[in-house]
This record gives C-alpha cells, sequence and structure tokens, in this order.
C-alpha cells in the first residue's frame, strides 16, 4: 500500500512536471502517457495502454464547461471520420457525480467512450488545470500535444495534429 502511495505520488509529480503550462493553448509535449485505467459509461473498464498502436486523443471535460458544450459536436464529426484510419477519442468526464454528465450527454450524443475520472486522480497525474483540456497521444505511447480551454476553430489545429500523427508509421 506504501509502496503504490508512493508510485502514485511519482506519477502525479512527473506528469504534472512534464505535462506544465504551456505558454499558448495548443503546445507540443514529448513525455510518455501515464497509463491509466477507468470505468466507462458502457460499465466497462478503459485502459490507456490497451489503446498503444492507435492516435488516441484524451479530452478532459464537465458537463458545467460551457466550451466542453460546444467542442462536443465537432469531435464526434472528428472521431466518426478518423476513426478507420487508427485514431480513438477518449473523453473522461472530471465531475465525481455522473448525474449531470448523463443529462448532457443524453442531449448531447457522442459515439467515442466515455470514462469517468470521479476522484480526479488521471487528471491528477496529467497536470489538467482548465476544462477543457485536451491530450493528442502518438501510437507509441507518447503525450505528443496539448490544449487547454476551446473556441471554435481549435479543432483545425486538433486536425493537423491527429492527421500527422496518423500518417506516422507505428
Amino acid at each position: 500500500m506504501f509502496a503504490s502511495r508512493i508510485v502514485t505520488l511519482v506519477a502525479v509529480t512527473l506528469g504534472a512536471s512534464l505535462l506544465a503550462s504551456p505558454a499558448r493553448p495548443g503546445s507540443a509535449v514529448s513525455a510518455d502517457a501515464p497509463d491509466f485505467e477507468l470505468p466507462t459509461r458502457s460499465g466497462s473498464q478503459v485502459r490507456l495502454e490497451d489503446l498503444r498502436g492507435q492516435v488516441v486523443m484524451i479530452n478532459f471535460w464537465a458537463s458545467w464547461c460551457g466550451p466542453c458544450r460546444q467542442e462536443f459536436p465537432v469531435l464526434d464529426q472528428m472521431y466518426r471520420k478518423y476513426k478507420p484510419m487508427g485514431f480513438t477519442l477518449l473523453a473522461v468526464n472530471v465531475e465525481s457525480d455522473r448525474t449531470d454528465a448523463e443529462r448532457f450527454l443524453a442531449s448531447t450524443p457522442a459515439s467515442f467512450p466515455i470514462a469517468y475520472d470521479a476522484d480526479n486522480k488521471v487528471s491528477g497525474v496529467y497536470g489538467v488545470s482548465a476544462m477543457p483540456t485536451t491530450l493528442i497521444v502518438d501510437r507509441k505511447g507518447q503525450v505528443r500535444w496539448m490544449h487547454r480551454a476551446y473556441k471554435p476553430g481549435d479543432e483545425n489545429e486538433y486536425l493537423d495534429q491527429v492527421r500527422a500523427m496518423l500518417r506516422e508509421t507505428p
């Protein structure tokens, strides 16, 4: 148990230092993506390591976040278009209670997987300090890009990053 706490502390410290606030909303990053396992909306578990070999966008969001609400339909379009090419999107809700998230999802359907980080351990490891925060992990498991906040048009930068990583050989 003590060793587990030390590993968690090291992961949080490492994640926070490697993914420290970039000067711009979207910035290149180069760090191993810390593995995690979270419950999903479908009742299963999702583990980041199991997604290795794909380009993975991790989007941390909350139902009370206006920009998150704007971004969801755009993310869904992106997911549908690039999924066949080896892209996946994992939307990680950070609220301690799923009720508001479920209400939001009922009115704004998403075809991509939804996971829940109710205790904010994963968002802490990744240094999430703003909603939404979006990270893109390459096929080798490296966090290569991070973006905090969202405004219409930011999806063009997301697409540039995703397309570039999809073109890379695994």
